[in-house]
């Protein structure tokens, strides 16, 4: 199979569920640049009350909304996936507009937002601001889960004191109307960004949706429903037309795209033979500002070391975890799994994982073109090991295992599966610390994207006085915007007091992941990637897990908490989880 580099092609969007109505989109465009002054002149202490506001409204709505997702996905909203699904598609825009709203107050009575520090010098010239856990609740629920924003080289502290929250420093200059093109596939990625553009970057909001949970639309109304009342956000439906329609609109200053390479490409350059040439040649159709967060083939790399069976098995639905999620279709979902070749327990860590794939029920996949993106991938892997049910619409658990590191062009290597498909290749190496020397060179040379990526390592193997160095080196070097350190990259997303966008430096024509962070709660001006961290094995074991039978449960106690944090709700809410 011949395929470009970067994200399978997908026909999602592709035609309009309904006609391209350019009066009705002029009014609505013509209805939010009529309030950007306004918004520019509210005040901090009102952006809290609107974010106040969007939580409470948020949690109003959160079971229908979450019913409905559900219902699209094939899930129990009340068993584990739907918990899994109201946390991802619910809580984390809760604890976004929770964390903003915090950043509004501190904007109010301190002059900029108080990140929780510290700050550490890093390799590179760069400090890091840890900004995870942001407080003592952080502390309880979120045990030994760190998060830090690493900095541009050069940035000192007093510069990035000094460069918090620019769009409230002269919110005049930082006045305009975005168009945010929301994604299909999380149904809180459209309203976060929505957050990001008006409370980070002082703009308000035209969200598109995507055709794929257009369904939503009516349930983020509601939640949003104190930003549509002021006229700063009005939400749309429609396909390629109308978002076409509105990247060309000279009402539209900027843009902000959740989706592909190719879906950035068409828009920037155009589509067929003249899109190819203008791409070439650097000669956008579009040329406004445009931020994006797009794919990536995310890496996992497992540093060797002798590991009891119990940090085996834990391991196992770690990274069993990160494939089952949202059924494999995120842009964070692992698609290759970098292991030492002479690992003595490499075969013990497959086993256990594909142990695990056989108790997880394989789950619809719901997102258009996935079947057809599977079968590219074993029509060039046949040998793939398949697990679990794969009849009617579901598909089996999929891993490629041996893939070849010497073969650079591979597909498991260059492009997005976006299914529940994830792939395994070995390096030689003489050594745990060359091995990880190797594989930081593997993922920021041949692996493509620069979205995410996370390193297992055990205690004992990040204290050896030759690897653990090595570890904190490649963490330095590795060209990605968020990095897990024994804990999924998907925590930078979810925590939000953390930056969440591909590794800077792109141009439109090598697009890859994306340019510009979305999240970024403490308001940076010049971050450069989020790296978090967690303990090698968590007791109790996250309920996030998809192998938390609990986990419906746990996740509404912990929305309930994160929308009026108490410490009424902290016995409840542990209690749920140690049963999971």
């Amino acid at each position: 199979m011949s395929q470009s580099r970067g994200a399978a092609a997908s026909t999602s969007g592709s035609q309009d569920h309904i006609a391209v109505n350019q009066h009705a989109l002029d009014q609505v465009v013509g209805e939010v640049r009529a309030h950007a002054e306004a918004w520019a002149t509210t005040t901090p202490v009102q952006r809290a009350d609107l974010l106040a506001r969007i939580v409470r409204d948020t949690f109003a709505v959160a079971e229908e909304w979450n019913a409905a997702a559900c219902q699209a996905k094939g899930y129990d909203p009340r068993g584990p996936e739907g918990g899994e699904e109201l946390f991802g598609g619910v809580g984390t825009f809760v604890r976004m507009a929770q964390s903003l709203r915090r950043s509004m107050i501190d904007l109010a009575t301190k002059g900029r937002p108080q990140y929780p520090g510290p700050v550490h010098h890093k390799p590179g010239q760069r400090i890091a601001v840890q900004v995870m856990p942001a407080g003592i609740f952080d502390k309880i629920l979120y045990a030994k889960m760190t998060g830090e924003v690493w900095m541009e080289p050069g940035v000192s502290e007093s510069e990035v004191q000094a460069t918090q929250a620019q769009a409230y420093q002269d919110p005049q200059a930082h006045r305009g109307v975005s168009l945010v093109l929301g994604a299909g596939n999380v149904a809180s990625l459209g309203p976060r960004d929505v957050l990001t553009k008006l409370f980070v970057e002082g703009q308000v909001v035209v969200l598109k949706a995507n055709p794929v949970n257009d369904y939503l639309v009516a349930y983020w109304h509601r939640a949003m429903a104190a930003l549509i009342e002021g006229g700063y956000l009005r939400i749309v439906s429609g396909g390629a037309q109308v978002g076409a329609y509105l990247t060309q609109h000279e009402g539209i200053d900027d843009i902000h795209i959740t989706g592909s390479d190719k879906t950035h490409d068409a828009i920037v350059f155009g589509l067929g033979p003249e899109g190819e040439r203008r791409k070439a040649e650097n000669e956008p159709v579009v040329t406004k500002p445009l931020t994006c967060e797009l794919g990536n083939v995310s890496p996992v790399v497992i540093v060797p070391g002798e590991w009891s069976k119990k940090e085996i098995d834990y391991q196992a639905r770690h990274v069993a975890t990160m494939l089952a999620n949202n059924a494999g279709f995120n842009c964070l979902t692992p698609r290759v799994i970098i292991t030492h070749a002479q690992w003595a327990q490499r075969e013990e860590f497959f086993d256990a994982l594909e142990g695990v794939f056989a108790k997880i029920p394989t789950r619809k996949a719901y997102y258009p073109g996935a079947m057809e993106r599977r079968a590219w991938f074993l029509a060039v892997h046949p040998d793939a090991h398949q697990i679990g049910d794969g009849s009617g619409d579901k598909m089996p658990w999929t891993i490629v295992r041996n893939v070849d590191p010497a073969n650079i062009g591979d597909i498991c290597f260059n492009v997005e599966a976006f299914c529940a498909l994830t792939s395994e290749t070995a390096l030689d190496a003489d050594s745990p610390a060359d091995f990880v020397a190797k594989a930081t060179d593997f993922c920021n040379d041949v692996v493509w994207g620069t979205l995410s990526m996370t390193m297992l390592a055990d205690p004992r193997t990040m204290q050896d006085p030759v690897t653990g160095p090595a570890i904190d080196q490649a963490i330095a070097d590795l060209r990605y915007g968020s990095i897990g350190v024994n804990l999924w990259h998907a925590m930078s997303f979810a925590f939000s007091t953390t930056v969440w966008g591909a590794y800077p430096g792109h141009p439109a024509t090598d697009i890859q992941s994306g340019n510009g962070f979305v999240g970024n709660a403490y308001l940076f001006a010049r971050p450069q990637k989020s790296v978090v961290r967690g303990p090698f094995v968590a007791a109790p074991a996250p309920a996030w897990f998809a192998t938390n039978a609990n986990a419906g449960v746990v996740m509404r106690k912990l929305l309930a908490f994160e929308v009026k944090p108490s410490w009424a709700k902290l016995p409840g809410l542990l209690g749920a989880a140690l049963k999971g």
